[in-house]
């Protein structure tokens, strides 16, 4: 099945295709109308590996929830990861094995509705889908229809080792505005600059969610639609969009001190051992620096969150990160992954979500952690946070990897101007394209 965008931003967003090969999935036919104690079959969870480490407990709740419900059948969750998760699940979908259920980034989820592999839900089966945060909803939705559940959304805000900073500057809070972290920088710079390993601020090159952020925050885009030309126009050439690749370039190139051409899938680790001071992400990587197999635990009570500090005394504006679950379609037990998805976002999961900091799929939810102290930065974000364009060519833009490479040959030394020229040359050649 395919389908056709007419909606999102007014642009005409048309189908894109999976390729094949093998993963997981369930069988036989179709026993919707059996009994829940007859049920058989097996229910296969593709879940991301953040849920293996931060929320365990979560997933084993629910699972013997289903198990109650459901008690012959089998879930068999699998966790994944975010480095190969999409060419696992191309190639399962090209496939007879599958998984029935499936965590999406929602910057990935409108590929899969457009290429048909997600089954309608209807929202009225999930809890407090009235007062889902719309920037989930939103990659959910096509042509007025919902094919996805949004599970948890993220906004990024300032991660920092509170104890150095109270050490090298004589306050344990992240300045309010760049100016002062600039100065509280070059005094942790002072204190701990004997390690050569050590960088007060770690923004790793690759980090465009963090780079775009400073495109936002100087009035620019990654691209515009054209209501006119009915088409996307890369616009990374833009002054304000120029104006923010050099200011996020300048800071990667004056403040981190180790490989700058690193993504930032490892920087909890790097704060864990203490050879950073700040970072720049999800509030639930605070998790990451202290606990789990390679965070620190002497450090709990030393790192906090607060708001990162943008250019003009604002907030820097924050991407509407998170997830969401679909169906797969070609799944013959839509009717036990809904089921499991219900449970798995239920009002009494998403609390179990917010009491570690995360941030739940609904602003009622949402609300009491504004008034928290570890999550107010990154709850008070997502009703300003900014997306990317919902685009047809979107996902190659992504898989490419044409801003990361623009970030790491500026950052070699290549011109703003050069870098974003070409990277608008190769945005546009892929954006409005039909994958």
């Amino acid at each position: 099945m395919k389908r056709r965008l007419t909606a999102a931003v007014g642009a005409a967003i048309t189908m894109a295709m999976v390729s094949g090969l093998s993963a997981c999935g369930s069988g036989g036919g179709d026993n919707s109308d059996k009994a829940p104690k007859d049920r058989t079959e097996t229910l296969t969870v593709w879940l991301m590996n953040d849920a293996e480490s931060t929320w365990p407990e979560l997933v084993e709740d629910v699972n013997a929830q289903f198990k109650k419900k459901y008690p012959k059948v089998k879930v068999n969750v699998q966790f994944q990861q975010w480095g190969d998760k999409t060419k696992k699940l191309d190639a399962a979908l090209g496939g007879d094995k599958f998984p029935d259920v499936v965590e999406l980034g929602n910057t990935e989820t409108q590929t899969y509705i457009l290429n048909g592999a997600l089954a309608e839900v209807d929202a009225k089966d999930y809890d407090n889908s009235d007062s889902w945060i719309k920037g989930l909803e939103d990659t959910c939705t096509f042509e007025g229809k919902l094919y996805c559940v949004p599970y948890y959304a993220a906004a990024r805000v300032a991660i920092a080792n509170n104890a150095m900073f109270e050490k090298a500057t004589g306050s344990g809070k992240v300045p309010a505005t760049e100016a002062g972290l600039r100065d509280a920088l070059k005094k942790l710079e002072q204190e701990y600059g004997s390690d050569k390993a050590f960088s007060p601020l770690y923004l790793p090159g690759k980090y465009w969610y963090a780079a775009m952020s400073y495109v936002t925050a100087y009035g620019g885009e990654i691209a515009t639609y054209d209501e006119g030309a009915k088409k996307w126009k890369a616009s990374l050439s833009s002054p304000e969009a120029r104006k923010g690749v050099k200011h996020f370039t300048d800071l990667v190139t004056t403040w981190n001190n180790a490989d700058k051409t690193k993504d930032e899938l490892d920087h909890a680790n790097v704060m864990a051992n203490k050879k950073a001071a700040m970072l720049y992400g999800n509030t639930f990587e605070v998790d990451r620096v202290i606990g789990g197999e390679q965070g620190n635990p002497e450090l709990k009570g030393d790192v906090g969150t607060a708001v990162m500090p943008g250019p003009g005394g604002k907030p820097l504006p924050s991407l509407v990160g998170g997830s969401d679950l679909g169906v797969i379609e070609k799944s013959e037990a839509k009717d036990l992954a809904e089921d499991w998805i219900a449970m798995f976002t239920s009002e009494k999961s998403q609390q179990v979500l917010a009491e570690k900091n995360i941030l739940p799929n609904n602003t009622k939810q949402l609300e009491p952690l504004k008034k928290n102290p570890e999550t107010a930065a990154a709850a008070k974000a997502v009703p300003d946070a900014w997306f990317t364009p919902i685009a047809p060519g979107w996902a190659a833009v992504e898989k490419q990897g044409v801003i990361t490479t623009m970030l790491v040959d500026i950052i070699k030394g290549e011109s703003v101007a050069a870098a974003t020229a070409k990277a608008d040359k190769k945005i546009d050649s892929l954006i409005n394209n039909e994958a």
